[in-house]
């Protein structure tokens, strides 16, 4: 799957994009990872309002189903509304770290389940975070070499 997250067939694939801003402070440490793992928890539970008020009112996201990307939370919501009417995914975030250009990299595990529970994907990707403010303000899927 060297295209994307999930096999072709589903159309999904990692996207990326997000630019670094050097005039943007960034949030790190103990607070930011609170707040990644309270949003990967209520991801994993589908509490979309709790995720989503966790995100900046125009949040730029990534569409990993259809490709591109989604902006502002209502499309987000609709973005995760019709993931998860076609795919189980859960993500476990392992470890966190900034990178150089100040973003908040979380590597993850990922399992991506049909809706009848079989595995379609497990492995190790990388969520790369802009925050500002205590608020998402982008987010981008990388690839990684590594499996869990």
């Amino acid at each position: 799957m060297p295209d994307g997250w999930l096999p072709r067939q589903f159309g999904l694939r990692a996207v990326s994009g997000v630019r670094s801003s050097p005039s943007r402070t960034f949030y790190t440490g103990q607070m930011t990872d609170d707040l990644l793992r309270s949003i990967y928890d209520s991801f994993n539970r589908r509490d979309i309002d709790a995720v989503l008020a966790k995100m900046a009112p125009d949040v730029d996201w990534p569409n990993g189903m259809e490709g591109g990307r989604v902006h502002g939370r209502e499309a987000v919501r609709q973005y995760w509304l019709r993931q998860w009417s076609q795919i189980n995914p859960l993500v476990e975030p392992k470890s966190f770290h900034t990178d150089a250009t100040g973003a908040i990299v979380a590597e993850v595990h990922q399992v991506v389940r049909d809706l009848a529970g079989a595995l379609l994907a497990e492995r190790m990707v990388q969520h790369v975070y802009r925050v500002e403010n205590g608020l998402i303000q982008s987010m981008e899927i990388r690839e990684t070499a590594d499996t869990p």
